[in-house]
């Protein structure tokens, strides 16, 4: 049975203080996770969270996401990055003791990506419920009573019916708020990518250039050691002759 948010708020947690940008714990000596790597972490995990729930070896899954997350531009191992989920549960079940959501917001800058993941992990466990028969005789009773005036029509079928169009417009608000985000960071991503590629072109086209630079400089001082040369070999030739008609 998943725990509600009542039940979450009277956790008592020793790590509500504890820095969103740390490891919790893990002996992370890499760099400070930013906002957009931290996001990118939630996006990555709350995609995988439903395989996540299904078993309680998880060391496979913690790899992929740091596949994943190293395929977007990040470094960061398995155990980094589940280091980092759990500071981030941890932050997120402390905040639920705050009465206001922009208190929330204000202590925990990731209260909104961890608030969805968690109520699609929750809507999905209602959804088993009801698919395994686990309804409250007060589900049915109210179903039945909304029902009782439509004919030959079960009410319990109508009411189940409701529930479901009720969770699949769920599902569809929190899909399109995951495609709106991923969009975004792509987006994003994107304009970093071009930004990157930009400066190393720069630093290519300036590279080419001192090179070009260096090879000019290089090829006039080979051509002043030979001019030099050459004068110092005719002084010297004139030099012996001179000496040479002194001594005849």
């Amino acid at each position: 049975m998943y725990m509600d948010h009542s039940q979450f708020s009277q956790v008592q947690n020793p790590y509500v203080g504890v820095s969103v940008e740390t490891g919790l714990g893990c002996g992370d000596r890499n760099p400070q996770w930013s906002s957009e790597e931290t996001r990118d972490l939630l996006a990555i995990r709350g995609h995988l969270d439903p395989t996540f729930m299904e078993t309680k070896r998880n060391k496979l899954l913690w790899e992929l996401v740091s596949t994943r997350m190293n395929q977007i531009g990040y470094n960061r191992t398995p155990i980094q990055c589940k280091c980092k989920w759990k500071n981030l549960v941890t932050r997120y079940k402390g905040c639920e003791t705050m009465e206001e959501v922009e208190m929330r917001e204000r202590a925990f800058p990731f209260y909104n990506e961890m608030q969805i993941i968690f109520n699609a992990r929750m809507q999905r466990m209602m959804w088993q419920e009801v698919e395994g028969g686990a309804i409250s005789p007060q589900m049915v009773s109210k179903a039945a009573n909304s029902g009782c005036s439509s004919g030959n029509s079960s009410p319990v079928v109508d009411g189940l019916k409701e529930m479901m169009e009720e969770f699949m417009r769920q599902q569809m608000e929190l899909e399109m708020q995951w495609i709106k985000a991923y969009e975004e960071r792509e987006e994003r991503r994107r304009e970093r990518e071009m930004e990157w590629r930009q400066r190393m072109e720069a630093l290519e086209s300036e590279r080419l250039m001192m090179i070009s630079w260096w090879r000019e400089r290089e090829e006039e001082r080979k051509m002043r050691e030979e001019a030099r040369a050459e004068r110092r070999d005719a002084l010297l030739t004139a030099l012996l002759d001179n000496l040479t008609r002194g001594a005849i």
